[in-house]
């Protein structure tokens, strides 16, 4: 398949520290990609290097003839402002400024696919709530809803399924695979590898720098995954190690 996204050399940091070293590699189009690693490993910069929030401090990230509005970014619950007042509809069809534009009147179609989004995610009857009263769950599929309604070529997800409940995340796993079978490219940072292993074929370990990339059942190793955490611990001892279940584990 062709390359959608490529890593020259990258290296990403904040004030010239940098937090993700050297990496390289490519992205397929339509692939389906877990990227794991323990807390502090680089999977949120290197997010934010991809939809150009944070510009590379050397090398090269290649989206080929992908423009900015073919990319959605769905970060992490706590980037949110839940103060900020705002219904859950008007927060959703901020999904459609990247097409319509800030100022863009919303006519009978897009008031239609607002209303679809939010019947796919299952929030059906939450139009009119503050966004602050909704739950982790409810504000995750929110969040969903949004990314639906850009309609774009890759998607981007910062920790979608953390402190939500089962029901929620087996619901958003399955739109997750739905964009999949659609032929979109996405890349998700997740910590449980039981998820990982039953969804997404393809897997990059990150600590910092590349651990390994290739195939999910190759990549997530007892050796990789003990790598990666010494790897994080030389840069920061309270770093947390990938979630395993009982299961896995024993």
């Amino acid at each position: 398949m062709a390359t959608q996204l490529r890593f020259d050399n990258v290296t990403l940091g904040y004030d010239r520290h940098p937090a993700v070293h050297h990496l390289s590699g490519e992205v397929a189009s339509g692939a389906l990609v877990a990227v794991i690693g323990p807390n502090g490993a680089g999977k949120s910069t290197l997010f934010r290097g991809i939809v150009g929030i944070l510009k590379p401090l050397s090398g090269v990230i290649s989206l080929g003839d992908l423009r900015p509005r073919d990319i959605a970014y769905l970060p992490q619950t706590a980037d949110i402002d839940r103060s900020f007042p705002i219904s859950v509809y008007d927060f959703v069809g901020t999904g459609l400024w990247r097409r319509k534009g800030i100022f863009g009147g919303l006519g009978k179609a897009e008031q239609g696919r607002i209303t679809d989004a939010l019947a796919a995610v299952g929030l059906s009857g939450f139009e009119n709530r503050p966004i602050g009263t909704l739950s982790g769950g409810q504000m995750q599929r929110m969040l969903f809803a949004r990314v639906l309604l850009q309609d774009a070529r890759i998607i981007v997800l910062d920790e979608p399924f953390n402190a939500i409940d089962a029901k929620t995340s087996a619901d958003l796993v399955a739109l997750v695979r739905h964009w999949h079978d659609e032929g979109r490219t996405v890349l998700a940072a997740l910590h449980d590898m039981e998820m990982v292993r039953a969804n997404f074929p393809e897997t990059l370990l990150l600590a910092r720098s590349k651990v390994a990339w290739g195939k999910t059942a190759d990549v997530l190793t007892a050796e990789n995954l003990l790598a990666a955490r010494h790897m994080c611990e030389a840069f920061d001892d309270s770093a947390a190690p990938c979630i395993e279940t009982p299961s896995r584990a024993a």
